[in-house]
């Protein structure tokens, strides 16, 4: 799953990266190195400018909320659920298939936080002599240091309870679609712990290779079938993960001190 993650990269650097063509300056945000559900965050998307004379789709660097909002829904409150979006089933799911066909954007992250329960902690868990292992957290990125471009999904949801002219009348909000961890080796493991990201978690966010940028972001492509095949994971082997401080655990506390490689586990979070 991708449930935290890290975002330090300014709109200048992404708008290099991406290509970006429009982004407003008041939708700046800060550098986030512990990026939770339901905060503001960085998507890139194509689509037409509002009152354009022409239709083209414009490349955007736009701040949605993370926590898919579907359109028909009558109130938010499920946006923090649908953080994530199965790879395997989001052209079939009634919460995504339309943004799936229509409405889809790349969520750029230096990496992402996962967490692994150490062994001697699930032993603990399954005698019945601790009740809430402590989990070691790892930060998850490209090994070559390049932007982690997650696939994702955005959507508009309007609060009928607000005048037109509200500037909170819109929600723009967005999901990370996921795949299966990857069971090869990591390009750099950790000294002590997982060697590949299957041993961290089961599931991943979907990173998109550059190459797959262009047709991912192109809102004229909405068949789902030829759309499903731009889902498959990138090349093996592109990964690294090191453990981090367990003060990335709670969601107050941000900073650059938090992707910090730590040189093994933390003790008590033993692999």
């Amino acid at each position: 799953m991708c449930g935290r993650y890290a975002s330090s990269r300014g709109p200048e650097d992404l708008a290099g990266i991406f290509e970006i063509e429009k982004w407003e300056p008041e939708e700046t945000l800060e550098p986030d190195y512990n990026v939770a559900p339901t905060k503001e965050v960085y998507a890139v998307l194509d689509r037409p400018l509002k009152d354009a004379d022409s239709p083209r789709p414009v490349r955007q660097l736009r701040k949605l909320k993370w926590g898919l909002v579907p359109s028909w829904a009558k109130t938010p409150e499920g946006g923090a659920r649908m953080i994530n979006a199965r790879a395997e089933t989001v052209h079939e799911k009634p919460s995504y298939r339309r943004a799936f066909a229509a409405r889809r954007c790349i969520v750029p992250a230096d990496g992402y936080y996962e967490w692994v329960t150490g062994e001697q902690e699930r032993d603990l868990e399954v005698e019945g002599k601790k009740k809430r292992p402590r989990k070691q957290p790892y930060f998850v990125l490209p090994a070559d240091g390049s932007v982690f471009a997650m696939a994702g999904l955005y959507e508009f949801w309007r609060d009928r309870t607000l005048p037109d002219d509200h500037p909170r009348a819109w929600w723009v909000t967005c999901s990370v679609i996921t795949t299966e961890a990857e069971r090869t080796p990591l390009a750099v493991a950790p000294a002590e712990g997982p060697h590949t990201l299957a041993d961290i978690h089961p599931r991943m966010p979907l990173m998109l290779t550059p190459d797959r940028w262009d047709a991912w972001l192109d809102p004229s492509r909405t068949d789902p079938d030829g759309l499903r095949d731009l889902l498959t994971p990138p090349p093996a082997g592109l990964m690294r993960a090191y453990p981090v401080p367990t003060a990335v655990s709670n969601v107050r506390n941000n900073g650059p001190e938090l992707l910090k490689e730590l040189e093994a586990p933390e003790e008590g979070t033993l692999f």
